[in-house]
């Protein structure tokens, strides 16, 4: 049985940790959910981010999460996807070393990996998007760019590929952003 990892933390965007957590493990993976200094059982906190006409996306309180594997037992060879949620949690996530080289050994191997909205900006503190193509929350764009990637200017509930990797600006994307990721994890759905 393949198995994901899935990079989430405290004040992570409500929907993008829950739903695609329920979505992969629906169609049987291993999902294995952990934020650096936190174990198994422990709670993060997590923030509802909505577009409701303001010139940014709003901010209400979420869900509490509880994680299901502890940060510390993590053996990424053992791994055969990674996920990253977006909300606030990237901003302090990319500050991990280990978060980093972590995110790095997926590019380094070449192995799936799902980002979306602001969890893009631990991919560019990783330093793996120089010369690719992604998108994120347009406000991660210059970050993209800065980092040596090209970023895709694309609607909030669109998807953009490149090789192993897949990113959506937001969790509007759902549902393609999973499909996406499903394909480049060699997953097959039939109706």
């Amino acid at each position: 049985m393949k198995k994901i990892l899935f990079l989430t933390g405290d004040f992570t965007e409500d929907y993008e940790t829950m739903v695609p957590f329920q979505m992969l493990e629906m169609v049987g993976y291993v999902v294995h959910t952990v934020c650096p200094d936190k174990k198994k059982g422990d709670a993060i906190k997590t923030a509802i981010h909505d577009f409701e006409g303001d010139q940014t996306y709003t901010e209400k309180p979420g869900h509490n999460f509880i994680l299901n594997y502890s940060f510390d037992e993590v053996i990424v060879e053992n791994y055969d996807g990674l996920v990253i949620a977006g909300g606030r949690a990237p901003e302090y996530l990319r500050l991990n070393k280990k978060v980093l080289e972590l995110v790095q050994y997926f590019f380094k191997t070449n192995k799936p990996v799902a980002a979306i909205c602001h969890g893009i900006q631990i991919l560019t503190a990783a330093d793996v998007v120089k010369g690719r193509k992604l998108t994120a929350y347009p406000a991660v764009g210059p970050e993209v760019t800065l980092a040596g990637g090209e970023f895709q200017s694309i609607p909030a509930d669109g998807v953009y590929v490149d090789g192993n990797l897949v990113t959506s600006p937001a969790w509007p994307a759902h549902p393609s952003f999973i499909r996406e990721f499903l394909k480049i994890m060699g997953a097959t759905v039939k109706i």
